[in-house]
Order: structure tokens, then sequence, then C-alpha cells
């Protein structure tokens, strides 16, 4: 009777030693129906280009009017530009670049931002993505799409439509430097990179933030076929009472990195109101330009 009762012991600490093992051999996880959450996809781009040397000096040449015509050594400081002051250059670098001549001048500057998303379960690609339609949505146009609140408009908001935004009063361009230093803030531990223009007043008297609203093709709008996803701005600003410029803004996303291209022109003559259509094939020619340089 004791020989039997030490085989029955046995054979209950065989099978409670089976209940515990995995399929493998290996120890089973106590915590049943508990999944892992595997993080989300880092972003295709880990740097940024060189921002003063992102463009030609050709290009330079064709958006700087007369720089070609100053002396050796002038034009070598133009084209060198001027970087712009960043608190932390592997997250965002930029570049500005000015020429002056008797009827007007230029001024250029591009941008380039590196998103990072700090949490886990969002990819630095919607994060960027986030960040871009801040962008969209404070230059009064749609959101992109698949993003939320998209209408698939192309059409500059109402006026009206400034009351949801910070700044209400100026001009578009002041409500997207408003969004792009917040986001800014949150990209650089909290540093807004503020680059409005004070309280210059765009010239929306025709309800088309300043652009030629004689031409449907010339109006703030997204574009296709550029990055990810792309917009454009077209504002006509007044400085004072008399002098105005013009700027146009091309901005697009790549994966994870944001590119601004700003060009500005602003004549000598107050009465002279800068064109749109030029401003816009050179500035969107370089975009596409700078795209490239991230598919090499």
């Amino acid at each position: 009777m004791a020989y039997a009762t030490g085989t029955a012991l046995l054979a209950a600490l065989v099978v409670g030693c089976s209940a515990d093992t995995g399929a493998d051999g290996s120890a089973a996880d106590g915590k049943s129906g508990e999944t892992t959450v595997a993080a989300a996809a880092p972003g295709k781009y880990r740097t940024l280009p060189e921002a003063c040397g992102a463009v030609t000096a050709s290009t330079l040449k064709d958006l700087l009017p007369g720089t070609g015509e100053l002396p050796e050594e002038q034009q070598r400081k133009v084209y060198e530009g001027s970087a712009t002051v960043t608190y932390n250059t592997e997250r965002r670098v930029g570049c500005n670049w000015k020429s002056d001549t008797s009827a007007s001048s230029h001024t250029l500057s591009v941008d380039f931002e590196r998103v990072v998303s700090y949490d886990p379960t969002v990819s630095d690609d919607d994060r960027a993505l986030e960040v871009y339609t801040t962008k969209v949505t404070a230059a009064g146009l749609s959101s992109p799409s698949g993003s939320p609140g998209s209408t698939g408009s192309t059409k500059p908001s109402s006026p009206d439509a400034s009351a949801d935004h910070p700044g209400t009063g100026h001009s578009s361009h002041a409500l997207a430097t408003s969004a792009t230093a917040t986001a800014s803030a949150d990209e650089n531990g909290g540093h807004a990179e503020d680059k409005g223009n004070g309280d210059d007043a765009t010239d929306g008297s025709d309800g088309t933030d300043g652009s030629d609203g004689s031409d449907e093709d010339l109006q703030p709008r997204l574009l296709d076929g550029l990055g990810d996803d792309a917009f454009l701005n077209d504002l006509l600003t007044r400085s004072g009472s008399t002098a105005q410029h013009r700027t146009v803004s091309v901005v697009f996303r790549t994966s994870n990195v944001i590119v601004t291209v700003e060009y500005t022109e602003q004549p000598s003559v107050s009465t002279v109101v800068p064109e749109s259509k030029d401003l816009q094939e050179k500035a969107q020619a370089l975009a596409r330009n700078l795209v490239e340089k991230f598919s090499e």
C-alpha cells in the first residue's frame, strides 16, 4: 500500500510540471490574454540636408535678380546665404538669401524640419502629417486627404474662419507663422521659432488674401505630385501705409520631413504690385528640386 501511494504522488508531480510548461518546453506567460504592442515605425529620414548648400548657384542667380552683375566677392557672399538659428540642427535647419536692385528686392528662405514622435504608438510619419495639417489649416486651406477634417476643398477659408485660430485680425501668413511656431516649440523642446511679419497687414480687400483674383489657378491651393503632401500660399502684404510685398510659400512633406520655401518680392516703387505667376513658378520649381534631394 505504501508503494502504491508513492507511485500516485509521483504521477501527480509529473502532471503538475507538464501544466506549467509551454509546448516548446519554456515557461508559459502567466498573464493570459495580454498582447505586446509593437513600437511605431521610425521616420525614413534621420538627417537633414545642409540648408545653405541645398540651392544651386544657378538657381539663386535666377531667383535673386541683379546678383550676377555684382563683383565676384559680393556675389559669393549673397550665394553663401545666412543660416537660420535653430535650437537643434538635427531636427531643424534653414537658410536665407537676399538681393537688392534699383527696381526691387528679393528674399528667399528654405526651412527643413525633421519631425520625431515621442509617442511609441504614433509613427514619425503620422506625427509629421499632424504638424503639416496644422500648417494647411492655418493657411486657410483644407486638410490633406485622409487626415481629420478633410473636405477635399482647395479654396481658402472665409475671413470668419480666422476666429478659430489665435491672432484673429492678422494675415493668414501670421496665422501660419503662429501654427509653425507652436509646432516648432513642440519639436524643439518648448522654444518657438517665430518668423512673423510683426504688424504687417494683408491686403485682403478682394477676399483672396492678396493673390491675383482674376486667375483661379494662382489662388492658394493644395499641390499634387510634390512629396507626400504639399500646398502653396500667396500673400500680398502691406508694410505701413504704402510699401507692399508679395510672399509665395510652398510647403511640402516627404515622410517625416517638412520643407518650406518662401520667396518674396518687394518693388522699390510703392505703386507697383508684384505679380503672382513668376513668383509661384520659381518657388514651385525650387521645391521640386529640393524634394529630389530626398530621393537621392
